[in-house]
């Protein structure tokens, strides 16, 4: 039975991932709600380990504990994230700091502390289709994003480690409607924006029904994981393909392009 480290693993992504591979292999499941952990504990091999992207603290813990417990991880799959939101002008510069210490700072930090256990295997991560470009009103998750393709990107040319980045388009969880009620502040500060802003909540709430299943990513991890030599960086859904051709072309059109698309959406919306 192969050994899987998996971040975030309670809802979305990190659920389905967890619920797939424990099918067959042990898998190391990150949680941060304590709401979750009897469910974690009822499939026996699933061992539950407690992590806060926010706190240093609970992931030296948590490397630790998953130290104690192996001397092997065959696959790290970071998943944990969040989205923050407004608009850049005056979005409160703490809440970019905290974006970046959940999406990209905690995730270099927990694998810089499993490596010694990582034995030849993949370190897979869960990017998004964010990180080809920014997007209005989301910049700091870009940001996040594309810092940690990469750090991690080029871990894996100094020290050859196999790192992937899975760039998802919309898919269907519920980090759009967590990010709703995260961002409320920096929505309700958006004085000059608010047609912005209401567009941003209706698409946020409707990409939680009807973005692309979650299984297609699940599907799509089972496959790198397989392989011996994946590729640095995949993309899953029709809008993630788009994303990566448009980050192909030159920076002043990608702005007209997305500056076009927003104006476009905004006309439509009532």
């Amino acid at each position: 039975m192969k050994k899987y480290v998996i971040t975030g693993s309670t809802s979305g992504i990190g659920k389905a991932l967890t619920e797939f591979f424990s099918k067959e292999n042990f898998v190391f499941a990150g949680y941060r709600n304590e709401k979750f952990l009897e469910d974690l504990k009822k499939n026996e091999n699933v061992i539950p380990f407690y992590i806060d992207m926010t706190k240093k603290d609970t992931i030296k813990d948590a490397a630790e504990l998953i130290k104690s417990q192996t001397d092997r991880i065959d696959t790290l799959i970071n998943v944990a994230g969040c989205v923050a939101a407004g608009v850049t002008e005056n979005i409160d510069v703490d809440k970019v700091r905290t974006q970046f210490e959940v999406n990209t700072f905690s995730h270099l930090d927990f694998t810089q502390r499993l490596l010694n256990i990582l034995d030849d295997g993949k370190i897979i991560n869960i990017s998004s289709m964010a990180s080809f470009g920014i997007f209005p009103f989301v910049a700091p998750y870009c940001a996040s994003k594309r810092a940690l393709d990469i750090l991690f990107n080029a871990m894996s040319i100094e020290s050859g480690i196999k790192v992937v980045s899975v760039k998802p388009g919309v898919i269907a969880t519920p980090l759009w409607d967590k990010s709703v009620e995260l961002n409320k502040d920096s929505i309700e500060n958006s004085q000059g924006y608010e047609k912005q802003m209401k567009y941003m909540v209706a698409n946020a709430h409707k990409n939680g029904e009807k973005g692309l299943n979650v299984n297609k990513v699940v599907d799509l991890i089972a496959k790198i994981d397989r392989l011996d030599n994946p590729k640095p960086s995949y993309t899953v859904g029709k809008d993630a393909i788009i994303a990566q051709f448009i980050s192909k072309l030159p920076f002043e059109l990608q702005n007209r392009l997305i500056k076009f698309g927003l104006k476009k959406k905004l006309r439509s919306f009532v």
